[in-house]
C-alpha cells in the first residue's frame, strides 16, 4: 500500500513542498495530495499590486502539477483529526474525509482583526485574492480626492500604500502607525522611506492606534476621526484556528508547536510549515510570517519528511531570516539587512536597483511554482518499508 502524504495549502509553502516530495520521492510509493480551497496558486506578495487594479499571472494548480503525480483536491479544510488520521474537506463533491499517514499543515494565515469594531463589516484586506478583488472593485469607484486609510505599518501597509498612491495619485492616500513609520529600519533607510512616502504624497498618522472602522471614517484611540471612503486593514495576521480544534498543540496565536524538524510536537505524523508553524530560528526567537519564513520551513519538513519515510538523517536546514524587501511602488523599494538579532544592519539597498531585486525574488518565486519538479533526478529515492517489502519477496521465493 503507498504511503499517503496530504497537503494542506498551495501557498508559497504547500506548493513548493508538494513538488519537493513529488521530485525526491519514488512514485510508486507514495501518494500525494494536495488540498486547497482555490483552483489556482495564489501570489500572496503581490495582491496590494492586484488590488490597485494592475494584471497579475494566474497559474492553474491543475497546470502547476500536472505531470508531476500529485493529485489536487480543490476543496476548503474544515477539519483534521491526527487521531484518526483524517482531513475534513468540502467542495464542489460535498463533505468527505480524507486519510493520511503523514500530513503537512500549511494553510497560511488571514488578516487579524483584534476584535476593532467594524473591521468585518467595512475594513478591506490584502489577505486573500477574493478580498484583494473587492477592494480593487471598491477603489476603482472612488473618484478624484477619494481617500483611502490604511491601517498598519508593516511590511503589507507600507507596500499597499505606496502602490495606491503611486497608482492612484488622484486619490488622498493615508497611513496610521501604532508606533513609529519605519521604527525596525536603520536610519539611512528610514529616512528613504519617509521621503518616498513625502514624495508619493502620503499623510502618515504616528502614534495612532485604530479602535473602531465607520464607513467613511476611523476612530482613533484618542477620538480623533480620520476620513476614509476606503480602509485597508493590514494589522497583522491571524492564523486558522483548525489545527487548535483538532486536538494538535498549539500556540495562543494556533500556530502549531513544531521541532527543529517541523515536526508537531503532540502528533509525529503532523508537520507544519509557512505561517501556521510556530517555528524558532536560529536566534531563538519564534520566524515571522512571511514568505522567507515558508521557504525555510517548508524545505525543513519536506527534508525530515523524506529523510524519515527512506530511513536517512534528518538534515537540519537553516532558519535565519535575513532581511526586508519592501516595495515602495513599482520604481522605488528597500532592501534592510538585519542581523542574528533581527536588528537591522547599517548597510541597505533602496531606489530602482532594490525595485529590480524585488521584482526578480517575485519573479523567482512564481518561476519555481509554475515548475514544481525542476531538476527532478532520475533516481528517486524509495521508500523504507518498500526496501523491506522487496527484500521480503525475495527471502520467501
Amino acid at each position: 500500500m503507498k504511503h499517503r502524504i496530504v497537503v494542506l495549502g498551495a501557498g508559497y509553502a504547500g506548493a513548493f513542498a508538494a513538488g519537493n516530495l513529488a521530485r525526491r520521492l519514488f512514485p510508486a510509493d507514495t501518494e500525494i495530495t494536495v488540498v486547497n480551497a482555490v483552483p489556482d496558486f495564489v501570489e500572496r506578495m503581490r495582491l496590494h499590486q492586484l488590488a490597485t487594479g494592475q494584471d497579475i499571472v494566474t497559474r492553474k494548480l491543475s497546470d502547476v502539477f500536472a505531470g508531476t503525480g500529485v493529485r489536487l483536491c480543490v476543496a476548503r479544510v474544515t477539519g483534521v483529526a491526527p487521531e484518526r488520521r483524517t482531513v475534513a474537506v468540502t467542495g464542489e463533491d460535498g463533505d468527505r474525509e480524507l486519510a493520511y499517514d503523514t500530513l503537512l499543515y500549511a494553510l497560511g494565515s488571514s488578516v487579524a482583526h483584534h476584535g476593532v469594531p467594524g473591521v468585518a463589516e467595512y475594513a478591506f484586506d490584502v489577505t486573500g485574492r477574493p478580498s484583494a478583488l473587492r477592494l480593487r472593485e471598491r477603489v476603482a469607484g472612488l473618484g478624484e480626492g477619494g481617500s483611502v486609510l490604511v491601517v498598519g505599518e508593516g511590511l503589507t501597509g507600507i507596500e499597499t500604500a505606496t502602490e495606491f498612491a503611486e497608482s492612484r495619485p488622484d486619490l488622498s492616500v493615508a497611513l496610521a502607525a501604532r508606533g513609529e513609520l519605519g521604527a525596525w529600519l536603520s536610519p539611512k533607510a528610514r529616512r528613504h522611506l519617509r521621503q518616498a512616502f513625502g514624495r508619493l504624497g502620503i499623510t502618515v498618522h504616528e502614534h495612532t492606534g485604530i479602535e473602531a472602522v465607520e464607513p467613511t471614517r476611523a476612530i482613533a484611540a484618542d477620538g480623533t476621526s480620520i476620513p476614509a471612503d476606503v480602509t485597508v486593514w493590514s494589522a497583522g495576521f491571524a492564523v486558522h484556528q483548525i489545527a487548535a480544534a483538532g486536538g494538535l498543540e498549539v500556540t495562543e496565536t494556533g500556530q502549531i508547536v513544531v521541532d527543529r524538524t517541523m515536526r508537531s510536537v503532540s502528533h509525529p505524523d503532523v508537520y507544519a510549515a509557512g505561517d501556521s508553524a510556530y517555528a524558532i530560528g536560529e536566534n531563538g526567537r519564534p520566524l515571522p510570517m512571511s514568505c522567507a519564513s515558508a521557504g525555510f520551513t517548508n524545505m525543513q519538513a519536506t527534508a525530515a519528511i523524506i529523510a524519515r519515510l527512506t530511513g536517512g538523517e534528518v538534515p537540519v536546514t537553516g532558519l535565519k531570516y535575513h532581511g526586508n524587501h519592501i516595495s515602495l511602488g513599482r520604481r522605488d523599494a528597500i532592501f534592510q539587512m538585519v542581523d542574528g538579532n533581527v536588528r537591522s544592519k547599517s548597510w541597505y539597498l533602496g531606489g530602482r536597483t532594490a525595485a529590480r531585486l524585488k521584482s526578480g525574488v517575485l519573479k523567482g518565486a512564481g518561476w519555481g511554482i509554475a515548475h514544481p519538479t525542476f531538476g527532478m533526478p532520475k533516481r528517486r529515492r524509495r521508500l523504507t518499508t518498500a526496501r523491506e517489502d522487496r527484500a521480503g519477496a525475495r527471502v520467501a521465493a
